[in-house]
């Protein structure tokens, strides 16, 4: 790495491309949080998760609705999906993404949302949200954009039911000059780990010999437990449906910068999200820096409709900012894609597993995918 830390890196953030604000550090430790959002999204999509993806959709606590908990990524069942073109009139919004399909892909019941999927300007929006639906079930339309050409448009409608099968969530805290952890590292930490326990149906209990133990209620009001990693096996691997119905593979994905120390060295916080949630991913400050500089300090030519991208969206005189994990300028996108695909199995590398201790990539892709493969209709759990 050519930056001793992420925190050295940040400095370099804040004098080069931030030094126009009132405090350059803290807007580029802002500037590093979007930045572990963004290859966490692009690395679901080149694991093949684009079509289950939505963005910061509220989930309800099990057996407690009254209360729902915004995540930055959730995966959910596709129920159906429709391929279409249309001619490239710009802006493309949901009223005119619904009324191009009515006659070929049933949209009754269905309550349209007021999202715009390519802006006049080619921002595109991940993963919008067209329309939502209430019953039978609750469903909503999702559209992904595939390409945009000279004279047409293409794109791509799915059916995403509410319930998710996996959800991903991002924690980072910066670091005050001065101080040797940020003042709210301790509350995010506390904030992710009561989400992550409380989204699924799937109970941690802690024994005396400080063993994790899981269990899941049937209706019966039989509790089925086993050891904690290995009912999580046994759920994935089955067609149960009492085991899967209110299941969520709970995913955090952290990065360093002074607050969680190192996937060897762990602290109180990062103890504290290693026992909730069922995979926990260490972003490195090795691969993050990697990103970075690649990006933005030492470009590489693919990525360089990204870097203009980010650039535009972090000047004084920006206007909105296309590149987040919910905007995103089109060009960087269709670039990032072709990056995170090409570079996946380095990319790989720059999350370490803290939990579970037998973990790796591969396996985790695994277990979303057989999640995601599951017949659910026919498993009655619409």
């Amino acid at each position: 790495m050519a930056y001793q830390s992420v925190d050295q890196l940040q400095k370099v953030l804040a004098n080069k491309v931030f030094h126009y604000t009132k405090d350059a550090k803290k807007a580029s430790g802002r500037a590093l949080g979007t930045l572990v959002e963004i290859i966490t999204f692009y690395l679901l999509k080149s694991w093949g998760f684009e079509n289950s993806i939505a963005i910061e959709k509220p989930l309800s606590e099990y057996g407690n609705p009254d209360i729902a908990h915004n995540v930055e990524y959730s995966l959910h069942p596709i129920l159906r999906g429709y391929d279409f073109a249309l001619p490239k009139r710009l802006p493309i919004t949901s009223s005119r993404l619904l009324s191009s399909i009515e006659n070929d892909f049933p949209i009754k019941g269905f309550e349209k949302k007021g999202n715009i999927l390519l802006t006049s300007g080619l921002i595109l929006r991940n993963s919008c949200i067209v329309a939502n639906k209430k019953v039978p079930y609750a469903s909503h339309l999702m559209s992904n954009l595939h390409s945009v050409k000279s004279d047409v448009v293409q794109v791509r409608l799915l059916e995403q039911f509410s319930k998710p099968y996996a959800m991903f969530e991002c924690k980072r805290v910066g670091v005050e000059e001065g101080m040797k952890k940020g003042p709210q590292t301790i509350e995010k930490a506390k904030q992710g780990a009561y989400v992550a326990r409380t989204v699924s149906s799937l109970h941690k209990v802690r024994l005396p010999s400080g063993e994790l133990q899981g269990l899941i209620y049937k209706q019966n009001g039989e509790i089925y437990s086993k050891p904690y990693t290995e009912l999580i096996s046994d759920i994935v691997n089955s067609d149960d449906p009492e085991l899967l119905k209110d299941f969520i593979l709970t995913v955090g994905v952290v990065s360093n910068h002074g607050n969680w120390f190192t996937s060897d060295n762990h602290n109180k916080e990062l103890k504290v999200l290693a026992q909730s949630y069922d995979w926990l991913l260490f972003l490195t400050d090795e691969g993050l820096a990697e990103f970075i500089t690649e990006l933005l300090l030492k470009p590489q030519p693919l990525l360089k409709p990204a870097r203009k991208a980010f650039l535009v969206s972090y000047t004084a005189e920006k206007k909105k900012n296309a590149f987040t994990k919910v905007q995103m300028d089109y060009e960087a996108d269709q670039v990032l894609q072709s990056y995170f695909v090409k570079n996946l199995s380095r990319i790989e590398k720059w999350f370490n597993i803290i939990t579970p201790r037998s973990g790796t990539m591969p396996k985790l892709h695994s277990q979303i995918s057989q999640l995601r493969d599951k017949n659910w209709e026919a498993l009655h759990l619409l």
